[in-house]
């Protein structure tokens, strides 16, 4: 089994460094720019894609012009990179299996600066080596795992970092034992656990919303790109940069301790984007509910759905774990004990009573649970249960739900 993980680290920089990543940020930007405007007038002439050996012989000429000639200071294998960046973006874009991926788009000045070094940087103690600028001293949090692969120089508010991937094979890890639980996502509670424990949702964005918009309206009053605009927009950057980390550091905690507490793991296959997208309508046909919808779909987004999932997947895969996501239609709908499925067993949206067999739960955990039946049926029919698992399936489906009036514990983060 090949693991691939990404270190990432503060650079501690000087002014001329920094003027340096600058200046060789601004170059991959200027050339994913220039090659992408080529691509779309291709496209637009009703012609294929071009080849990255052909933009590669391109970028030669681009150097050897005197307009453009100052791509000469960045180093080349991270311009080289970024034509190879945009020849993947430009292939997925246009993959029937990719559904997720959109066409690329011009990169801004100030926005996601950032560049790659496929080879030639080095390590030393906390120090590191990136080509035409040298050895840069980071903050080592950790000790790197695995063969060096690249490195990726990217700003953050007024911070540089970098990214380091590293590679290594280990032996494909085995859980002894196979416990299975069922997780249903909602807005009122984080994340609903099949076994009654739940975690509420850290909601790091709406905790500073209204800091937030006080920052925005009082940049709203100055000069635009005035020296007390630029101080403005870092308060605010540093703002968002608060937002993002504490989610992140939210989700890992929470992931992490699903991970290492159960072997298989089953959720939802939500479509967030679809669920997340907006309810305006048109003005032939406008939306209905739509500052209702609006404040939903701002909850779904504030909690990084997507990125939890995703974390669960990789953990599990690392951990020798399962992760499945099942059908969503009315896991909140239908009965745990009796199976009947109706709109009215769910009276409210906390509520769950069965309108057959009398019921009642929190429908969050209701779903949970059938969530967890979904995931146990799709695996015991999979062909990738090994004899080990085989033997210890039959216990899965042991779990006695809780009522209403069980004491339902709470998941709390380490």
């Amino acid at each position: 089994m090949i693991i691939r993980k990404a270190y990432k680290f503060r650079l501690k920089t000087n002014v001329e460094m920094e003027r340096l990543l600058f200046q060789f940020s601004g170059c991959n930007r200027f050339v994913w720019n220039r090659a992408l405007a080529l691509q779309k007038e291709s496209l637009d002439q009703e012609k294929k894609i071009l080849p990255y050996g052909h933009l590669a012989s391109c970028l030669v000429q681009w150097k050897k012009d005197e307009k453009t000639e100052f791509l000469k200071i960045a180093p080349s294998q991270s311009l080289q990179q970024t034509l190879k960046h945009l020849d993947r973006a430009l292939k997925d874009a246009f993959d029937t299996k990719q559904f997720n991926k959109r066409f690329p788009v011009f990169k801004k000045k100030g926005l996601n600066d950032s560049y790659r070094y496929p080879q030639g940087f080095k390590l030393q103690g906390n120090l590191i080596f990136l080509p035409k600028i040298g050895w840069i001293c980071f903050c080592k949090s950790r000790d790197l795992e695995g063969t060096l692969k690249n490195a990726t120089v990217s700003r953050k508010g007024p911070h540089w970092f970098v990214s380091i991937q590293t590679e290594q094979e280990v032996t494909d890890p085995v859980r002894p034992v196979l416990d299975a639980i069922g997780i249903d996502m909602g807005v009122k509670r984080f994340v609903t656990l099949s076994n009654g424990e739940y975690t509420n949702p850290l909601n790091s964005f709406k905790r500073l919303q209204d800091k937030l918009a006080q920052a925005q309206k009082i940049l709203s009053r100055k000069v635009k790109f005035s020296n007390n605009w630029k101080k403005q927009k870092q308060v605010i950057s540093k703002l968002y940069i608060k937002i993002a980390n504490a989610r992140n550091d939210f989700l890992q905690k929470v992931s992490t301790v699903m991970s290492k507490n159960h072997a298989m793991i089953v959720a939802e296959a939500l479509k967030i984007k679809n669920m997340s997208s907006s309810a305006k309508g048109t003005m032939e046909k406008p939306g209905k509910n739509v500052k209702a919808k609006a404040g939903l779909n701002k909850s779904i987004l504030d909690q990084g759905w997507s990125a939890f999932l995703r974390m669960l997947e990789y953990k599990q895969a690392w951990s020798g774990g399962i992760f499945l996501q099942v059908d969503p239609k009315n896991t909140s709908r239908t009965c745990p004990e009796c199976s009947h499925i109706s709109g009215d067993n769910r009276k409210t949206q906390a509520l769950f009573q069965c309108t057959e067999c009398g019921y009642t739960a929190n429908a969050d955990y209701v779903a949970a649970i059938n969530i967890r039946g979904r995931g146990i049926k799709k695996y015991g029919g999979g062909a990738h249960r090994n004899s080990l698992l085989r033997d210890d399936i039959s216990h899965l489906t042991t779990q006695e739900p809780l009522g209403t009036n069980d004491q339902v514990p709470i998941l709390e983060p380490i």
